[in-house]
């Protein structure tokens, strides 16, 4: 059994969250996408505006996982949602029950701030994500595709505004 526990992330955490999204992003053979840095992270997280939260997953004083979250709006509930943006936790300690913990601790969190539901996205290739995420009772919306504008596409659909 593996003893950790789950806190909030600190400013002291932020080179190693870094380093999990970096593992991530390898993981999902999306590396080549990767701009993060503890420097463009940090303000995200603990500026005076965060735009992000984070939970991280502590093993005998080391950051092994972390959940990265965000508040969205459904308009059709009138409320506040909890995004999951990333979750992850290191291969080596997979199988221990902290993917299970991260995702109970934000459901948690929004029921407790009265939002009306907990979403993030899942890759169509990773089989054993879908299998684990549909395990502790999420759906797959199958309906549902994630539309992106970024980079030199972002900046032509917003060109006409800025002026």
């Amino acid at each position: 059994m593996l003893n950790f526990t789950l806190r909030a992330a600190e400013p002291q955490d932020t080179a190693a969250i870094v380093g999990l999204i970096t593992e991530l992003a390898e993981f999902e053979q999306l590396s080549h996408l990767l701009e993060v840095t503890p420097d463009k992270l940090r303000p995200q997280l603990f500026g005076p505006r965060p735009v992000v939260e984070s939970v991280v997953a502590v093993v005998d004083g080391g950051v092994v996982a972390f959940a990265l979250y965000f508040t969205n709006f459904s308009t059709f509930l009138a409320k506040p949602g909890l995004y999951l943006e990333d979750l992850y936790v290191q291969p080596a300690r997979r199988g221990a029950g902290i993917g299970k913990a991260l995702l109970r601790h934000l459901a948690a969190l929004a029921l407790q701030r009265g939002y009306g539901r907990f979403e993030w996205s899942v890759l169509d290739w990773n089989a054993n994500a879908i299998a684990f995420y549909q395990g502790m009772g999420a759906t797959v919306m199958p309906d549902w595709r994630i539309c992106r504008v970024t980079g030199p596409s972002l900046a032509r659909l917003g060109a006409a505004e800025l002026g």
